[in-house]
C-alpha cells in the first residue's frame, strides 16, 4: 500500500522537471545551468529525457576563442532542433559555463573546454557519450550525427542565410570585370604563364595543406592546455589537425617548391656560373631544411614512423 504514494510522488517530480525544461527551452534553445540546476535536472533521477551538455568557458577573461566558435555551432544545432517539427521533450540542449558551475567541472574531473557530453535518459554516460571533438571537430552537422547515434533523434541542421560568400564572389567578379575593361586594349597579361602558374600553385598549396578538411570538419585553430597554458599548433593524432597546422604545412610546401624552382633555374639558365652556383645552394638549402621540418611533423603525427632527416 505505501508504494502508491511514492510512485505518484515520483511521477509528479518527473512531470515538474519536464515542464520546467520545456519552459526554459521555449525561451532559449540552449538552457544555461549552474551547479544546482545541473545536479537536479541532468544528474538526479527521475528523468525520461536525454540531455546534451556543452561544458565551456565563454567569459572574456578565459580567452577561449575555440569555446566561442564551438558555441556558435552549438546554437545553430539547438535552434535547428527547437524549431523543427520533430521537437519534443525527449531531448534538451544545455550549457554549463566554468564561471557559473566550476563545481560541476570538478565533480566530473573535467580540465578542458569545450567538451560535449550526452546524459542518457537511463543509466550513466558511457565513453561514447563524450563527443570526440579533437578528432571530428565541432561542426553542427557532426554534432547532429553523434546525437543521432546516441539518442536516435534525427536533427536536420538549418543554418541562417549567410550572404558573405555571395557578396565576396560578386566583388571578385566586379574587380576582374573592371580590370579587363580598363585593360581592354592590351590583354596580353591574360597569357602570362607565370601568373597562371602562381595561381595554380596557390590552389595546390591550399588543397594539400588540408584547407578543405578544415572547412568540412571545423577544427579549432590551436589547442591551449588548461593546466600549463602551453599552446599546441600541431595535433598529436594522424586523424585530426588544427587550422594553424594547415597554415604551417602550406608555408613549408611553399618553401620546398621555391627551392625546387631555384634548383631548376640554376640548372637551365645561361647566366654567370658563380651566380648559378649561389642559386643552386640556396635552393638546395630550402629543400633540405624545410623538407626535414615537414618530415618531422609527419613523424610526430604518425607514431612509429621510422624515417627522419636532419630534424627529429
Amino acid at each position: 500500500m505505501p508504494l502508491y504514494p511514492v510512485e505518484s510522488e515520483g511521477n509528479n517530480l518527473l512531470s515538474e522537471k519536464v515542464d520546467q525544461m520545456m519552459e526554459w527551452s521555449s525561451r532559449r534553445s540552449v538552457v544555461r545551468m549552474n551547479g544546482d540546476k545541473f545536479r537536479r535536472f541532468v544528474k538526479a533521477p527521475p528523468r525520461n529525457y536525454s540531455v546534451i551538455v556543452m561544458f565551456t568557458a565563454l567569459q572574456p577573461q578565459r580567452q577561449c576563442s575555440v569555446c566561442r566558435q564551438a558555441n556558435e555551432e552549438y546554437q545553430v544545432l539547438a535552434n535547428s532542433w527547437r524549431y523543427s517539427s520533430a521537437f519534443s521533450n525527449k531531448l534538451f540542449f544545455t550549457v554549463v559555463d566554468y564561471d557559473e558551475g566550476a563545481d560541476v567541472f570538478q565533480q566530473l574531473n573535467m580540465n578542458s573546454a569545450p567538451t560535449f557530453m550526452h546524459f542518457p535518459a537511463k543509466g550513466k554516460p558511457k565513453r561514447a557519450d563524450t563527443f570526440d571533438l579533437q578528432r571530428i571537430g565541432f561542426a553542427s552537422e557532426q554534432l547532429a550525427k553523434w546525437i543521432a547515434d546516441r539518442t536516435d533523434v534525427q536533427i536536420r541542421v538549418f543554418r541562417p542565410p549567410n550572404y558573405s560568400g555571395t557578396i565576396a564572389l560578386a566583388l571578385l567578379v566586379s574587380l576582374v570585370g573592371g580590370l579587363l575593361y580598363l585593360r581592354r586594349n592590351n590583354l596580353e597579361f591574360i597569357y602570362n604563364k607565370t601568373g597562371w602558374a602562381m595561381a595554380a600553385l596557390c590552389v595546390v598549396f591550399a588543397m594539400t595543406s588540408g584547407q578543405m578538411w578544415n572547412h568540412i570538419r571545423g577544427p579549432p585553430y590551436a589547442h591551449k592546455n588548461p593546466q600549463n597554458g602551453q599552446v599546441s599548433y600541431i595535433h598529436g593524432s594522424s586523424q585530426a589537425q588544427f587550422v594553424a597546422e594547415s597554415h604551417i604545412i602550406l608555408l613549408l610546401n611553399a618553401a620546398i617548391t621555391m627551392g625546387m624552382v631555384l634548383l631548376n633555374e640554376a640548372a637551365t639558365s645561361k647566366g654567370d656560373v658563380g651566380k648559378r652556383r649561389i642559386i643552386c645552394l640556396v635552393g638546395l638549402g630550402l629543400v633540405v631544411f624545410f623538407f626535414s621540418f615537414l618530415l618531422s611533423i609527419f613523424r610526430s603525427k604518425y607514431h612509429g614512423y621510422p624515417y627522419s632527416f636532419l630534424i627529429k
